[in-house]
């Protein structure tokens, strides 16, 4: 029979079906012959050690010389005694607001330092001639103590009176140089560390305690005030964190933060914008002080809530030689002012 065939021409095979039974194929004999090629020195491949990097080149690398600029005279005036101040302060609070009056300046003396007044003025603070420093690359100079000295400068050129205070310069108003500065200091911080544990613990009490109170408000009255609840959820994390007493419990009551509130007025008046008419604001806040007798007894309860609850602090302030009644002012203001 004839026998068919598939030819794939792309793989150059031919695969034959046969039709009928082939006889099998004879064993084909392979004979392999191995020779063994030699090959001469020059043949052989060399292979040589790497060679060593080249010596580096002996050079003398310079560092360029800083530029020396010459030496500016620092540009701004401060203008006719009392006059300039005020004119300063009126552009400061009223023409111009805080940003304009330092970015008026900047333009107008090409410089981000330059001379000027700040308010108060002159009938409050004892001295409103200053150099502002606005820039990164001088303003680092305010925290070398051997240049600047920071004793009466917490709020700026103006101090409130030590009435406020019971009587003490408080650690915030002295230069690092003052004996007592190092030992307020410490008091401070064995405050913060003798309370540590307590700190986010009480934050999360009293934040929950905010939120929650707000939705029942909102719930029961359709609107709630957060300005005074946040005012009293802070007071009440400061003194549960730091001194483990809740003022709500005690004679101080919900008072606590309007009496803050009332004793920073009276120390930063000069300072601040209240929005009252100018003449009074202006005419009274900003150049005279509120007598601090005013607030005395609104300060005691303060004090005394503080000095109840202040036991190991205070302890802690004698054996570095800081009297129980100063340390419970400095602990008062530093809790209060961050209140």
């Amino acid at each position: 029979m004839a026998s068919s065939s598939v030819s794939f021409s792309s793989l150059h095979l031919q695969v034959q079906f046969p039709s009928s039974k082939l006889p099998p194929p004879k064993p084909k004999h392979f004979k392999f012959e191995p020779t063994l090629h030699l090959a001469s020195v020059s043949e052989k491949l060399s292979i040589a050690p790497p060679a060593p990097p080249p010596p580096p080149l002996a050079t003398n690398v310079v560092p360029p010389e800083p530029k020396k600029l010459p030496i500016r005279k620092i540009p701004g005036d401060y203008g006719l005694p009392l006059i300039g101040p005020w004119i300063d302060r009126q552009d400061y609070f009223y023409n111009q607001g805080r940003d304009e009056f330092f970015r008026s300046r900047i333009q107008k003396f090409q410089s981000t330092v330059f001379r000027t007044n700040m308010p108060p003025g002159s009938l409050i603070s004892c001295n409103s001639k200053v150099i502002a420093l606005l820039d990164g690359k001088s303003f680092p100079a305010l925290f070398d103590t051997d240049k600047v000295e920071k004793k009466d400068l917490f709020t700026g050129n103006f101090m409130p009176s030590t009435e406020l205070t019971g009587g003490y310069r408080v650690l915030s108003y002295l230069d690092p140089s003052e004996p007592s500065h190092a030992k307020l200091k410490k008091i401070m911080f064995f405050l913060l560390s003798h309370r540590r544990d307590q700190v986010i613990p009480e934050f999360q009490n009293c934040y929950t305690e905010l939120f929650e109170n707000l939705e029942g408000e909102l719930a029961t009255k359709g609107k709630a005030s957060f300005g005074q609840a946040n005012d009293q959820a802070a007071f009440n994390f400061l003194a549960r964190s730091l001194y483990g007493a809740n003022p709500v419990d005690s004679k101080l009551g919900s008072d606590g933060p309007k009496l803050v509130s009332k004793w920073v007025l009276f120390q930063l008046h000069p300072l601040l914008l209240l929005g009252l008419p100018r003449p009074i604001e202006d005419g009274i806040l900003h150049n005279f002080s509120l007598p601090p007798f005013l607030i005395k007894k609104d300060y005691q309860r303060l004090y005394d809530f503080f000095y109840q609850n202040s036991t190991p602090i205070l302890d802690q302030a004698e054996k570095l030689g800081v009297s129980r009644d100063e340390a419970c002012h400095n602990l008062l203001f530093a809790t209060a002012a961050h209140a």
